[in-house]
């Protein structure tokens, strides 16, 4: 009977051991590392045989596992015994077990969580949540896409979930959710303590045409391109890359708009202190030639100190000539320091003043009234351009072509292109001058007449032009000269020039001679009072018995007949 009550109640225990040992499958239980063997840690969880844990469960992250006999550990029990009667057991499961609970509080309470990102999937990366595997979408990795994220992997980290589903195991982290958290908290204290003349140290975020974009840690500020350096900058990615730290002083901040301007050039010496000392006006210089625009071109002189040399200073000779065709950029120069106005950070230089002046240079090897030989460049309304030395231009005025013809008749003689013989008259340096005679070369027939000409002398004159107030005429020698309306007889009733006909030859007084207009004025009138009185005193008067018609009338005769001696 003793023998059956012990074996009811061993039958008991067994059947209670077992039952407390069924209930214990799918739990987390704790046991004691027996040995480690190979690649397996034996584990002993109070049953009545022991289980193998794989020890790469024990890793973390990819870490060697650290365990050794005698460790206690939470393991997850699978099953009472397999088919080697052995435990199964799981330390992977149970850290996830406890992981997903952790991960649910946090969850619930929107706390970040730390993770290692251990593995790439396709559309992102794997995340080690303790034991948990989490997804990290590539679009949640950063703020900014990341090309490479190999730095990342294998270091702890927070991470944002974003959704979780412990039925099916999913669990979705960002990291970039904690990443723009942080910015902003990062961008309130920036903003709040920003202020002009700060200097702070940023990202290079975007390169635009006009300028680039500065992380400045949770907030941008605009870098200008004309504000990267003191030199010419034709782009920003001259000077900056994406991704480029770089040290910035704020040099504009609005608090309403929180746009902040940034500068680099600030944080450096400006070029432009004392630039009046160090460039002299009347000093050359060696430069570089930075920009050409329409007007003239940029040169370097030093890093960020630039002067321009205006269109008209470029050459001597090349008028209205783009300046791309006299200096191309990058070309190294010498320039000529014209003019210095530090206030406005301007510098004018001249191209031209380090050249000989060819006028300088054509007055003293051909001086004024040397004569020489040119090609006719050009034909204006105000006369000719003839090429001469040095590559050089001088002007013949029409009142320079002929002493005789009028210039607008005297320059349909030429042609362009055609080579003529030229006299210098005149080389004004200043206006870039050279005046050219072509009558010069000869002689001027109107002071050659005017040698034998005296003032009262009587000559025989033919008419070449009526007018109403007057009579045109020519004398010995083309000399032209002119009889007034009144001056064309002694009788007013007379003195009416269309009495006289183009080519009728008359005689005249003359009365004035004008070497500035060039011409002669006559009196007919004159000579008939001349011819009158010497009549009444060779003839007598009408006192002595004769008419003043028999008078005048012998006169004529004695007049008449002296020109028929002179002619003959």
């Amino acid at each position: 009977m003793a023998e059956a009550a012990r074996k009811e109640s061993f039958a008991d225990l067994l059947n209670e051991s077992l039952g407390r040992s069924g209930g214990l499958e799918g739990t987390v239980i704790k046991g004691t590392v027996i040995s480690v063997d190979g690649d397996f840690a034996l584990v002993d969880v109070g049953l009545k045989s022991e289980g193998r844990v794989p020890l790469k469960e024990f890793s973390v992250a990819g870490a060697p596992p650290e365990i050794k006999p005698g460790d206690l550990v939470e393991v997850f029990l699978e099953r009472m015994e397999d088919k080697n009667g052995e435990a199964v057991l799981s330390r992977e499961k149970a850290r996830r077990e406890e992981a997903w609970s952790q991960l649910e509080k946090s969850f619930q309470d929107n706390a970040r969580v730390n993770g290692v990102i251990f593995g790439r999937v396709k559309g992102g990366f794997t995340v080690d949540l303790s034991g948990a595997v989490a997804f990290l979408p590539g679009s949640q990795v950063d703020i900014r896409p990341m090309r490479d994220v190999t730095p990342l992997m294998g270091t702890p980290q927070p991470f944002q979930i974003l959704k979780m589903d412990r039925s099916r195991g999913n669990i979705v982290v960002s990291r970039r959710a904690v990443l723009e958290e942080s910015r902003a908290e990062a961008r309130s204290e920036l903003v709040a303590s920003l202020k002009e003349g700060q200097i702070l140290t940023g990202v290079v975020k975007n390169i635009t045409d006009y300028g680039a974009f500065v992380d400045l840690g949770g907030v941008d500020g605009l870098l200008h391109v004309t504000d990267i350096a003191w030199r010419r900058i034709n782009h920003p990615s001259e000077a900056l890359t994406i991704g480029q730290s770089v040290k910035v002083q704020v040099i504009r901040f609005n608090p309403e708009t929180q746009r902040i301007s940034l500068g680099m050039k600030q944080l450096e010496a400006d070029p432009w202190e004392g630039v009046e000392l160090k460039y002299p006006a009347g000093a050359k210089f060696r430069g570089r030639v930075t920009n050409i625009t329409d007007y003239g071109a940029f040169v370097e002189l030093e890093p960020g100190v630039e002067g321009l040399v205006h269109v008209s200073e470029m050459s001597w000779t090349k008028k209205n000539v783009h300046p791309g065709k006299i200096v191309s950029t990058s070309q190294e120069v010498e320039v000529m320091v014209l003019d210095v106005d530090p206030q406005k950070r301007r510098i004018s230089l001249g191209l031209k003043q380090c050249l000989e002046n060819p006028w300088e240079a054509f007055i003293e090897k051909y001086p004024s009234g040397t004569e020489l030989e040119g090609e006719v460049r050009n034909i204006t309304e105000f006369g000719l351009f003839v090429g001469l030395p040095g590559d050089i231009d001088g002007m013949v005025h029409l009142s320079d072509l002929d002493w005789s013809r009028p210039g607008e008749t005297a320059i349909q003689d030429f042609r362009k292109g055609d080579q003529v013989k030229v006299k210098v008259l005149d080389v004004d340096i200043d206006k870039e001058r050279i005046s050219l005679g072509i009558k010069q070369l000869e002689s001027d027939p109107f002071e050659s007449a005017l040698g034998k000409m005296t003032k009262g002398q009587v000559v025989t004159c033919t008419v070449t032009g009526v007018q109403e107030g007057g009579l045109d005429v020519t004398m010995a020698d083309g000399v032209p000269g002119f009889v007034r309306k009144s001056e064309l007889s002694r009788d007013r009733s007379e003195q009416r020039p269309d009495r006289f006909a183009i080519g009728e030859k008359v005689d005249a007084k003359v009365t004035n001679i004008d070497r500035a207009t060039r011409k002669v004025t006559l009196s007919i009138k004159a000579r008939e009072l001349d011819e009158e009185k010497r009549a009444m005193a060779e003839f007598g008067s009408s006192d002595s018995g004769a008419s003043l018609g028999d008078i005048l009338g012998a006169a004529m005769n004695r007049a008449r007949q002296d020109r028929e001696k002179t002619e003959d």
